[in-house]
């Protein structure tokens, strides 16, 4: 766990970049709810984005996770602490994109770093070409028609 402690600092850092840039420019949201914000982004996206979904299914599909998770944490996070349903959707989708921006270059950054990642990649989810397929044929019967 300690070689992931820079990916996750860098993590926080652009987490906290990118909720002051959404939610304080548009929000009065205190510095707590920037740094909570921050926090719970950073460690939903490391571990469903960066363990479980980059080594199976690449940087896209986890740039695509890490932006629905920010996104949506934000959003429901946000109306409830910032009581303002409507205009958190604006706040949280400006933070996500920048989000994802940082995040497909921590992907990237991390494809290249670690090579268990980059050879785990793929492998388990990729399907056997060599099945053989049969077609069973067969005459139909038909039971009214009974040969006497």
């Amino acid at each position: 766990m300690m070689k992931y402690a820079g990916i996750l600092l860098i993590k926080f850092i652009a987490c906290l970049i990118a909720f002051a840039v959404g939610l304080d420019l548009f929000f009065d949201a205190t510095y707590l709810d920037i740094f909570s914000f921050s926090l719970l982004t950073t460690i939903m996206s490391f571990l469903i984005g960066d363990r479980l979904i980059l080594p199976y299914f690449g940087n896209t599909s986890a740039s695509i996770v890490d932006f629905l998770l920010a996104y949506t944490s934000v959003w429901i996070f946000g109306s409830i602490l910032l009581n303002n349903y409507m205009q958190i959707a604006w706040g949280s989708i400006i933070s996500a994109v920048i989000i994802t921006i940082a995040e497909a270059f921590i992907h990237q950054f991390i494809l290249n770093r670690f090579p268990d990642v980059q050879t785990n990649r793929r492998t388990k989810m990729r399907a056997n070409h060599k099945l053989a397929y049969n077609a069973e044929f067969s005459e139909d019967h038909d039971f009214n028609d009974k040969k006497e």
